[in-house]
């Protein structure tokens, strides 16, 4: 069966939390993936990260990473001096997952979160800018043994990959193992034509997959289909990670950055959010088994 993970920060309010204390929920819930933002291993000493490393170990829980790159360290930027300056940000952030042996890092990785200042419309010098700067980075995180996935996400996030088309033309272009496509059913609702489509043209590259609603709640309380969407990850043969990335809390630094403003699920206490993860699970699990993935 498909590795079945959760976002830590279904639960929190900030981007930094306890660590800790949800890997031990989500072993404890059920998961076999927790996923967090990389940005606070920089924060970490060595020994924490280990010791992050160790916990989940004796729970059973893998820790794969994502981040929405700071603008501040944009790689697809126009200015070498941005440019370059992320560069090394990203290489640093690999080494550190490094230390704790995580293997997956995703997310808008590529580009500064959001759109360029003074953006006109056409991509092309920033998708040179951020191909150039992957295939600097790329050698590190082959060093280190991290796939890095880029995410198609949609045109609010980002103006550089927006469709599974581009991410696959993205990865091929920097021609590496390490190089991977992750794929969110939130971000394809807004993008693609099909979702189906999408998932089997990227076929055997997708190497990370999210899920979340039309609105970004747990999957099944929304319209997406699906059927659908299992039945193309059952035919490509999708063997990877499932990491599903609800938000639905208004407040703190994830309802800014993620533009939730009300509550999308009723009292949203931790002890119902705990229910609404195992319902999630169950869910989940049992797509799994109807499309013959278990």
């Amino acid at each position: 069966m498909n590795k079945l993970g959760i976002f830590m920060n279904f639960w929190e309010k900030n981007w930094d939390a306890d660590h800790e204390k949800y890997i031990r929920k989500a072993s404890k819930i059920g998961f076999d993936v927790l996923e967090f933002q990389a940005q606070p291993l920089l924060e970490m000493s060595d020994e924490k990260i280990r010791s992050l490393k160790a916990i989940a170990d004796e729970v059973g829980i893998e820790l794969t990473y994502s981040l929405g790159l700071d603008r501040n360290y944009d790689v697809s930027s126009l200015d070498e001096n941005v440019r370059k300056g992320g560069v090394e940000y990203l290489q640093n952030i690999i080494r550190k997952m490094h230390v704790g042996g995580g293997t997956l890092l995703s997310g808008v990785s590529y580009a500064g979160w959001g759109t360029p200042d003074n953006f006109k419309g056409d991509k092309r010098p920033y998708w040179e800018q951020s191909i150039k700067s992957m295939k600097e980075i790329i050698k590190v995180a082959e060093e280190c043994g991290v796939t890095y996935c880029v995410e198609a996400v949609n045109r609010f996030e980002t103006c550089l990959i927006n469709t599974a088309k581009e991410a696959l033309a993205y990865s091929n272009e920097i021609d590496s193992p390490n190089i991977g496509v992750l794929l969110d059913t939130y971000h394809m609702n807004i993008e693609e034509n099909n979702i189906g489509d999408a998932i089997r043209l990227v076929g055997d590259k997708l190497t990370s997959f999210h899920t979340g609603e039309n609105n970004r709640t747990a999957p099944g309380r929304g319209h997406l289909d699906w059927d659908e969407i299992f039945g193309a990850l059952s035919e490509i043969g999708y063997k990877n990670r499932i990491v599903c990335e609800p938000f639905v809390m208004e407040g703190g630094e994830v309802g800014r950055d993620i533009h939730v403003y009300r509550d999308l699920i009723d009292n949203p206490t931790e002890e119902r959010i705990d229910e609404e993860a195992a319902y999630l699970l169950e869910f989940e699990r049992n797509m799994l088994k109807k499309w013959n993935m278990a």
